[in-house]
């Protein structure tokens, strides 16, 4: 049996009642209160929008066994599973090595947050959300509520606050996830059978471990909302993500309480803050929609966000991941920002703390490509549509289980209307093998930009390029010069600037 000499005592928490009554005051300060009616009148965060690209991080105690995928914690108590017979086959006996005997083991020898965020901003990233809490129940912050966090066991430091200093300190935006709400029921396998699961001087940890079909209790609803507002309080996240199960009836009243404390919180601190949901956890219009490894299949008037991982097989760290290519994570941003969107692109560190050379790599090259191009991507709003060609991206969620990527022929539209003209961007992510590039939405015939083209310019070269406009289509000679390996983008300017409107109205989304 593993020595558990490094397990802390319990923690105590301070009054229950106090903290609930604390946030009742902060919303009754206003200015939104604890209703759907009021929390629609929330208005997304400018940045957000204007952000385009932010990293997302799953990183914890799953990722010292790195079987498979983050929901180690769950499957290794779910007899019949690849991960119960691996981990039996592995550790041995459950009730003899469980999955907190994992911990000892997330020493994070060489995480030096520093060198993290200067990667994330090379890579062009504009906010960064790291995993405070996943379902498995271990904080990766410093909490009054829990023993089993990362400032007490593990690595016994403050994990989520010293990658917050750094990231700010590289002019990024810091957010934080919490998966908490699915802790409920996520370890309930391993009350089944003989396993430390069922050891009552560790069910603070894997404890309610009750089954998924039963609502969550009173006490874990309300430890779930003073958990994040913790996380609030401390580290002021100018972002918050959830996870799917908060759509459970049971936290609707939490939601809308949590929801009107952290714009409350931040109208204080002077921010502007998002949340981001899944689903129909929250009301429309209160918080900014979350689609996991998803798309939308047009352009909306709202602003949203696609959760996707340079992983097509894991969102943590494994052996042997299914990376996603350059060309198509860079096809997938394009993609979503022609339709209003962000990209919250995951990476998932090893335990020691270093980033996969694959993954820096991956993240150089994207930031290698918005060094040309970022005009083409950040700050802009949509198009009439949001691009041409075949690769038509089928909306929903867990739509990237297959490669897809953009060929010479795909292009997806952005617009750009500021003080020193108006500006349509056409970017793909692949150089045709002719010098001519034919865009048929912007022929005279279609009439989807019925105004006079004043010049066309690539990005990343200084010289106007030559081109011609037809009823078919608009035609663009392509220069010799290739500033990205990765296709370019092309900027037009116009002779009459465009109308005001749809361009007032996407931003004040």
């Amino acid at each position: 049996m593993p020595d558990q000499s490094w397990v802390p005592p319990r923690v105590v928490p301070d009054d229950d009642a106090a903290a609930l009554a604390r946030i009742d005051t902060v919303i009754a300060d206003g200015p939104f209160e604890d209703t759907w009616e009021s929390l629609r009148g929330y208005r997304p965060a400018k940045w957000f929008g204007d952000s385009k690209f932010g990293i997302f991080i799953h990183w914890g105690v799953y990722s010292v066994p790195a079987y498979r995928d983050e929901w180690y914690s769950r499957n290794m108590y779910r007899e019949g599973t690849a991960e119960f017979e691996h981990h039996r086959t592995t550790y041995g006996p459950h009730s003899e090595f469980g999955y907190k005997d994992f911990i000892p083991q997330f020493h994070m020898n060489h995480y030096d947050p520093d060198a993290w965020a200067a990667l994330f901003r090379r890579a062009g990233a504009q906010y960064v959300v790291p995993v405070a809490e996943h379902h498995d129940g271990f904080a990766m912050y410093r909490s009054d509520r829990t023993r089993w966090d990362a400032s007490r066991v593990g690595p016994r430091r403050d994990v989520f606050g010293d990658l917050a200093v750094a990231v700010r300190e590289q002019s990024m935006t810091f957010g934080g996830s919490s998966h908490r709400a699915e802790h409920w029921f996520f370890m309930n396998g391993g009350a089944r059978f003989e396993s430390d699961v069922r050891d009552p001087a560790f069910s603070d940890f894997y404890g309610p471990a009750q089954r998924e079909e039963t609502e969550p209790s009173r006490a874990h609803l309300e430890d779930w909302l003073l958990r994040t507002v913790e996380i609030i309080d401390r580290y002021r996240p100018q972002l918050l993500w959830f996870d799917w199960w908060i759509e459970n009836p049971a936290f609707e009243p939490y939601l809308r309480k949590l929801a009107a404390y952290y714009y409350n919180s931040a109208a204080a601190w002077g921010r502007e803050v998002v949340i981001n949901y899944k689903w129909d956890a929250f009301a429309d219009g209160s918080a900014v929609y979350d689609i996991e490894r998803g798309a939308m299949g047009v352009a909306q008037p709202f602003v949203w966000q696609n959760d996707s991982a340079v992983s097509r097989s894991s969102w943590c760290w494994t052996e042997g991941h299914v990376y996603k290519s350059v060309v198509e994570l860079l096809s997938e941003l394009l993609d979503v920002v022609s339709k209003n969107g962000n990209l919250l692109l995951n990476i998932g560190p090893r335990p020691d703390g270093t980033i996969a050379e694959t993954e820096v790599a991956i993240l150089e090259a994207i930031g290698a490509w918005l060094s040309v191009y970022g005009e083409a991507v950040y700050g802009t709003v949509p198009y009439a549509v949001p691009g041409e060609g075949p690769l038509q991206v089928k909306g929903g969620s867990f739509v990237d289980g297959e490669a897809s990527s953009f060929s010479s022929d795909d292009h997806r539209f952005t617009v750009r209307n500021d003080v020193t003209g108006s500006y349509l961007y056409a970017s793909t992510v692949a150089w045709p093998e002719t010098d001519e590039v034919v865009l048929t939405t912007l022929g005279l015939r279609h009439q989807v930009e019925p105004r006079e083209i004043d010049e066309i310019r690539m990005l990343g070269v200084a010289e106007p390029l030559v081109w011609r406009r037809e009823l078919d289509a608009l035609y663009v000679e392509l220069p010799g010069a290739r500033p990205n390996p990765h296709g370019y983008a092309l900027k037009l300017s116009f002779v009459t600037p465009a109308p005001p409107k749809r361009t007032d109205f996407l931003h004040q989304l």
